[in-house]
């Protein structure tokens, strides 16, 4: 015996099951040899944190850690200390972006790559030319959209988190990996 499903009823289905728009560009391994071409070693280096530096970072990022743990890569050239690179999600409109930040040791950032874009609009924010305006900014550069950094129209909300959550690595950097 056949039984029949009004399509009414496989609608809603379709729409939980139907693939989010969005894409996976880099791995990080892939960002680590962009970001730092001249690093010949990349070493695990996660940060835990407790509630009480969470709230510590929130203070001087203005945006707060959502997680517990940090991705964190120290890299490295022939044993020395090259820089830092980190993983790191924020929020686009509806979903996350995962980027990847590289951090010199006196805390300049090097640059940024986005490793996974997963919102409908505002692709625009993986542009190297776009990107390029992160390259020498400190914890002292004034992190304004629109000011240091450009707004991407249609992309205000992924602008914005990504330079907020690029100010909230500097700050994890100065508080936790400034002293190598």
């Amino acid at each position: 015996m056949r039984h029949f499903v009004p399509a009414a009823f496989l609608l809603p289905l379709a729409a939980i099951v139907a693939p989010a728009h969005g894409a996976d560009y880099l791995t990080a391994a892939a960002a680590q040899s962009l970001l730092f071409p001249g690093a010949n070693s990349f070493v695990a280096r996660p940060l835990r944190f407790s509630a009480a530096q969470r709230d510590q970072i929130k203070a001087l990022a203005g945006v707060r850690q959502r997680l517990d743990e940090q991705p964190v890569w120290r890299a490295e050239r022939d044993g020395a200390l090259v820089g830092w690179f980190i993983v790191d999600d924020v929020i686009g409109k509806h979903e996350f972006i995962t980027y990847a930040a590289a951090i010199a040791p006196d805390g300049k950032v090097l640059g940024i790559e986005v490793l996974s874009y997963r919102e409908t609009h505002g692709g625009q924010i993986r542009d190297p030319a776009w990107r390029r305006n992160f390259v020498g900014k400190t914890l002292a550069s004034p992190f304004k959209l629109d000011q240091d950094v450009p707004n991407i129209s249609g992309a205000t909300l992924s602008s914005r988190n990504v330079l907020d959550g690029v100010k909230r690595l500097l700050v994890i950097h100065q508080l936790f990996l400034a002293r190598g």
